[in-house]
């Protein structure tokens, strides 16, 4: 059976950032720098967490074997994704939000705020990217032993990982990203829980 722990575990991240889309402001104007900065310095920390959905099924020592290579990729793409999107949430968050809060009042802060934009996507996108990966090559580790009880929580993890790439949290899409990989992990739990009950009670 999926447990509470094992449940708060993969959601819990997918879930505060659902939340913080919500509040999230929608552009970086003087008027909500300050907010957009500080919202990013806070969730500084919980981007990365989202990957606790992939590693908590993965919590094993990989074995010399296809299982053991994917499992691997996967812990390689999951660092791969939180360091590169923590770099978005630096870049495009915290230091754009700062540079437009303290630009010189008769500054045009688009110049000031568009290239860390675009630094920050860039970053961003190699991580989401690796995020996909990441999601593939845990599927790849857990079907020999949980066949297609992966499957459902796969599919649901694909398709918000491939929104997460241009949605980031922002609302409504962003919004429902996040609680698209709030499913995908609960299902991918939840299956892989039920599959070693099943070799358990027999």
């Amino acid at each position: 059976m999926l447990t509470i722990r094992d449940l708060a575990l993969v959601t819990v991240a997918p879930l505060v950032l659902a939340a913080a889309g919500a509040a999230h402001p929608h552009g970086l104007s003087r008027a909500t720098a300050m907010d957009w900065t500080q919202l990013h310095i806070a969730l500084l920390p919980v981007f990365p967490l989202l990957t606790l959905g992939l590693l908590v099924p993965l919590w094993h020592r990989p074995r010399p074997d296809l299982a053991g290579f994917a499992t691997a990729v996967a812990w390689t793409s999951a660092f791969t994704y939180a360091a590169f999107y923590t770099g978005l949430d630096a870049v495009a968050g915290i230091a754009a939000g700062t540079a437009v809060e303290h630009a010189a009042g008769t500054a045009n802060v688009g110049p000031i705020k568009y290239p860390l934009y675009e630094a920050g996507e860039s970053l961003g996108e190699v991580g989401a990217y690796a995020l996909i990966v990441a999601v593939v090559a845990t599927a790849v580790a857990l079907f020999p032993k949980h066949g297609v009880r992966v499957a459902p929580g796969t599919g649901v993890l694909l398709v918000a990982g491939w929104s997460f790439t241009d949605s980031h949290i922002f609302w409504p899409r962003g919004v429902c990203t996040m609680l698209g990989f709030a499913l995908g992990f609960a299902l991918l739990a939840a299956g892989t829980r039920r599959s070693d009950s099943h070799r358990a009670s027999r």
